[in-house]
């Protein structure tokens, strides 16, 4: 095949595309600072991130004042900083976790308040142990949508044991369906 200018100019574009998405990333920076309720709560989540799955689910469910601030920011890797800083009540509680971590599987679920009856912490999670928010929503058996940490994690699967134990954003959804 002869490359012409065209070719050349279309291989380049396309590299430089390539650079800067892996330099931004995906599924990063979601389902922070939701459900909050007082003053200055949820601030400054899941932000500067890079890689793959950092900060997300920070700073959610936080009742009073000045809780659930600068959680999941400036995390490199791969699922790092992730349900920081969830479900506290008072004042100046769950601030400045999950910060500026690299590699894998660093700075996750610091900071968070007790859970709810059913060992969620959060915002708008479903099923049990949950910490981020809209983790464990629309599973078919309670086996599903469990223990995940992040946002958007483990949603509308049919089946038993599905969607269970995610670090990040939008993993183990919809599996199992008929």
């Amino acid at each position: 095949m002869r490359i012409t200018v065209f070719h050349a100019a279309l291989y380049a574009a396309l590299a430089c595309t390539s650079i800067s998405a892996a330099y931004a990333g995906f599924g990063n920076g979601n389902g922070n600072g939701n459900g909050n309720v007082g003053v200055g709560n949820g601030n400054g989540n899941g932000n500067m991130n890079s890689g793959i799955g950092n900060g997300n689910g920070n700073g959610n469910g936080n009742w009073g004042g000045f809780s659930g601030n600068a959680n999941g920011n400036a995390n490199s890797g791969l699922a790092n900083g992730n349900g920081n800083g969830n479900g506290n009540y008072g004042l100046g509680n769950g601030n400045y976790n999950g910060n500026a971590n690299t590699g894998t599987l660093n700075g996750n679920a610091n900071g968070n308040g007790a859970p709810d009856a059913n060992g969620n912490i959060g915002y708008g999670n479903g099923g049990t142990g949950n910490i981020g928010a809209y983790n464990g929503l629309g599973n078919s058996s309670s086996t599903s949508g469990n223990n995940n940490i992040g946002a958007a994690n483990g949603n509308f699967n049919g089946g038993m044991f599905n969607g269970n134990g995610n670090i990040g954003s939008f993993n183990g959804n919809g599996n199992g369906r008929p």
